[in-house]
């Protein structure tokens, strides 16, 4: 499964490219008249941040989780043919990889493909998720269906739903589906940008071997279902910088039977 997420880091490398064609004129004049390639991106948009996640004090009482700093980088592109975006992320930067679980280096990488089907909102979609951390990792491969609904300054609401697959320090195989969407509101305020975001994602028909021991004891996400999302709220007050405010969520997920909140503050550079 470490391939697959490889895998899509070569997608998220993918060169642009643009073709030309020599078209003759009267008086043996050329002109070069640009096609646009199926590598030739409609939009790019890429950034990089530094991001202060704050669980909960009930959420710290109820788990082993800790406070922590995240650098991310992000970013994404559309074609005629369909979208890629992904983001990755070093947890605890300046801590070393072997320090305690909670407060050891951790890296994080997630890719998500969009490839249209036909000339319609639907979309073949594939996303993956992975996490290496000291004494775990997990890989999630989601494979299945999205459908985009576009609306007006480039907001839209992304539904999708597919199998997975999971590959993981406790559990490998099958282990059912997930469902969720993301959503996008861009709006303005005065002459203020400003943005409403929300992913959310909804596992379903775990195995029981991922979510209870031998003897029926919860253990792990403790549940054969799970919720896992953020909302946000972002401002750009110009194009380069963004700041954004979020609320995390998760049930029966992180390796946590108990429901666990955070805030999250974020400070990006546009590139």
């Amino acid at each position: 499964m470490k391939k697959i997420a490889s895998a899509f880091v070569i997608i998220s490398s993918l060169s642009m490219a643009t073709l030309y064609a020599n078209d003759a004129i009267d008086n043996n004049d050329t002109t070069k008249q640009e096609q646009k390639s199926i590598f030739t991106p409609n939009f790019t948009y890429s950034n990089m941040s530094v991001n202060y996640l704050d669980w909960s004090s009930g959420s710290e009482k109820r788990s082993v989780f800790t406070d922590f700093v995240y650098i991310e980088l992000e970013g994404g592109a559309g074609w005629d043919w369909g979208e890629f975006y992904f983001f990755t992320d070093i947890e605890n930067p300046t801590h070393e990889n072997d320090e305690e679980p909670t407060s050891d280096r951790r890296f994080v990488i997630k890719p998500i493909l969009d490839v249209q089907l036909v000339d319609t909102n639907w979309y073949l979609h594939v996303q993956d998720y992975y996490l290496s951390s000291n004494g775990f990792f997990v890989n999630n491969l989601i494979t299945g269906i999205a459908y985009k609904f576009i609306g007006e300054n480039g907001s839209f609401i992304r539904p999708f739903i597919g199998t997975h697959y999971q590959e993981s320090t406790y559990y490998d195989g099958f282990n059912g589906y997930m469902a969720g969407w993301t959503l996008v509101y861009n709006f303005m305020l005065g002459e203020q940008n400003f943005m409403i975001s929300n992913w959310h994602e909804m596992e379903f028909s775990r195995d029981e071997e991922h979510y209870l021991t031998s003897d029926g004891t919860p253990t792990g996400d403790g549940a054969s279902w799970g919720i896992n999302g953020a909302v946000g709220f972002w401002w750009t007050p110009i194009k380069q910088i963004t700041t954004g405010l979020q609320y995390r969520y998760a049930l029966h997920k992180l390796g946590e039977v108990d429901n666990v909140t955070a805030i999250i503050y974020s400070l990006k550079y546009n590139f």
